[in-house]
């Protein structure tokens, strides 16, 4: 498959660029060029680049995987689950300003009218929720295995908790660059792998099929 690659851009008035980034975000960039300018707009647009080219990924790691849960808990609560009062129960509930998955479905299942919107709607917390201990009888023991079948001899505990972790690590990039933060210092090639990998436990050919699309490992080798 060909994919265009886009070369790197180069800043031509670097002073215009920083006044309208503003001196504070640029200056994270400056203290990281060691001082250079001229090298901290380039880094600025560098980060930018493979601030987007990281979401293909990010995009199919999401997806594969809340579909999983869909799948998941189809199973055990059928296809209403997200109006089960069962299912509903089975959630966390904390007090407080942190999330709260509990909350957020029953948000979610008040505007949608069904489960293929709830699941769309859901936000990726909830879907790192499901990976917990809490669920492993009633959802993961009997089914994560199956689900996930690409796990090179992992016990249904520890595919359970990678994938937990592996969406921890994403939620949080997922975060920053929603935020236009800077995500440079970050060991991208490893937020990459994880993307890529939880698509593999599902699926090798769609693995395959986003390795051929994404262009963020290319962009990774260009940093300024």
């Amino acid at each position: 498959m060909y994919v265009l690659r886009v070369p790197p851009a180069k800043p031509t008035d670097t002073a215009a660029i920083q006044a309208v980034l503003s001196t504070p975000r640029a200056n994270t960039y400056i203290s990281a060029a060691g001082g250079d300018t001229a090298q901290a707009m380039a880094l600025y647009g560098w980060n930018a680049r493979i601030a987007a080219a990281l979401m293909l990924p990010s995009h199919f790691a999401e997806i594969s995987t809340r579909n999983a849960v869909d799948e998941a808990i189809t199973a055990v609560y059928g296809p209403k689950w997200p109006w089960n009062q069962t299912f509903q129960q089975s959630l966390p509930s904390p007090k407080g300003h942190i999330y709260n998955p509990q909350r957020d479905l029953i948000q979610t299942r008040s505007r949608e009218q069904t489960t293929g919107k709830v699941v769309a709607e859901l936000k990726l917390s909830f879907w790192q929720a499901m990976f917990t201990a809490r669920h492993d009888e009633r959802i993961w023991h009997h089914q994560i295995l199956s689900l996930f079948p690409n796990t090179a001899g992992k016990t249904a505990k520890e595919l359970r908790k990678q994938v937990r972790d592996d969406l921890e690590v994403i939620r949080k990039l997922r975060n920053r660059i929603a935020h236009h933060e800077p995500i440079f210092a970050r060991d991208l090639s490893d937020d990459l792998a994880r993307m890529l990998d939880l698509v593999e436990l599902r699926s090798t050919a769609t693995a395959q099929w986003v390795r051929q699309m994404e262009e963020a490992s290319t962009i990774l080798t260009q940093r300024p």
